[in-house]
């Protein structure tokens, strides 16, 4: 009688499946990188410091960006934008009345956060043509486009004149708030916005400088 034997068992075993990473906490250290990088600059930076605002391990961090400039780039390109939708933006009749409406409590804080990211980012922008355009596309262009937009209605309806540079009023705002913000360390202001709406804005569409 033929014995049956059992085929001996083979000596490689099938490799395990590696951990999946988990991004579950990625907005919340892209978050904390951007907050570190408004306090100390991206030369002060470091993922030391990112780890211990995320309250997450630094292997965390390297497993999923491999620098501290890559970190960087995303955190800034993942960056909370404007609503642009038409019907998401205020539509009060007059061309000061929609511009004052985006001056918002949350708004301004916003928007002063993302201008100390921008100078923050000083240093490193000027190394970095490509970071220069993820920055100005998230933190400028959008006010900006919100701006064309009420400038554009307010000529649709004949308030101001179709002949105005539409394109360098859209960045005269933002274009001070950054200057107030790196250059000069102040905070932006409430009052601040309504002045160049008022005192520069207006005056140069023909409207006349707003007096209270």
């Amino acid at each position: 009688m033929t014995q049956l034997t059992t085929p001996p068992q083979s000596s490689t075993t099938e490799p395990k499946l590696g951990r999946k990473r988990d991004h579950s906490r990625d907005s919340d250290i892209l978050d904390a990188a951007l907050e570190v990088l408004a306090q100390v600059g991206y030369d002060g930076m470091t993922i030391d410091m990112v780890a211990a605002r995320a309250k997450a391990g630094k292997a965390t961090l390297y497993r999923r960006w491999a620098s501290k400039e890559l970190l960087v780039i995303d955190a800034v390109a993942c960056m909370k934008q404007l609503d642009l939708d038409p019907a998401n933006l205020p539509d009060t009749g007059t061309l000061r009345g929609d511009l004052v409406a985006m001056i918002k409590p949350k708004a301004v804080e916003d928007g002063g956060r993302k201008m100390m990211v921008m100078a923050g980012l000083m240093s490193m922008i000027s190394r970095d043509p490509g970071l220069a355009e993820i920055a100005h596309a998230t933190i400028m262009e959008p006010r900006a486009a919100a701006n064309r937009m009420f400038l554009r209605r307010a000529i649709e309806r004949g308030e101001i004149p179709a002949d105005i540079d539409v394109e360098m009023l859209a960045t005269v705002g933002p274009s001070m708030t950054a200057f107030r913000t790196i250059m000069l360390r102040k905070p932006v202001t409430p009052e601040f916005l309504v002045a160049i709406i008022d005192d520069v804005v207006l005056p140069a569409v023909g409207l006349g400088r707003h007096t209270p």
